[in-house]
């Protein structure tokens, strides 16, 4: 069996595609993004769902329209039961984590409904549209969900980071 491929979706907050350097930006300098640019596809004409980003992320994993899904603002549930990505790749043997912020909330109503512990793996499997979390950072709305394993993990053996807005593991750093 051949080695199994690797993708990455990189999705950006208020990034206007006119301010990379490799869409011909003349002054902004976008050497990281560049690079990936170079070894994958970049789109000239791809459109959201929504102008919000929770809900657009919501229509990605989903694949439906925003009044399709009723994810419609930040940190507004996605259902309890609504198909995803996630579930899609989980279903083929694909490990798929999420890192970063989505502004997705836990469908609380509808995993209590159904006697899901929020807690549990099922329960994060659900909370997180059937991602893995990773390393979750909502920014400025966090995010109330448990931290990821490896955080309480390095917590508990004492470790402390240098910078608060790193606590613990920033996996996104260089």
């Amino acid at each position: 069996m051949g080695k199994k491929k690797n993708v990455l979706f990189i999705m950006c907050d208020q990034l206007r595609w006119d301010y990379l350097s490799c869409a011909g930006h003349p002054s902004l300098a976008t050497p990281n993004i560049d690079a990936i640019a170079a070894r994958g596809v970049r789109f000239t004409r791809a459109y959201v769902q929504s102008p919000v980003c929770g809900p657009s992320r919501m229509s990605f994993y989903t694949g439906r329209y925003m009044r399709s899904h009723g994810s419609n603002w930040n940190r507004f549930p996605l259902r309890v039961g609504e198909p995803t990505l996630g579930d899609a790749l989980n279903a083929i043997g694909v490990r798929n984590v999420l890192v970063g912020k989505t502004h997705m909330g836990a469908d609380t109503d509808g995993m209590a409904r159904l006697g899901i512990d929020p807690d549990s793996r099922i329960g994060v499997h659900v909370s997180q549209c059937g991602f893995e979390p990773y390393e979750r950072d909502d920014g400025l709305h966090p995010d109330p969900a448990p931290r990821p394993a490896y955080d309480r993990y390095l917590r508990d053996l004492g470790y402390e980071a240098d910078n608060p807005w790193e606590h613990w593991a920033n996996s996104g750093q260089a």
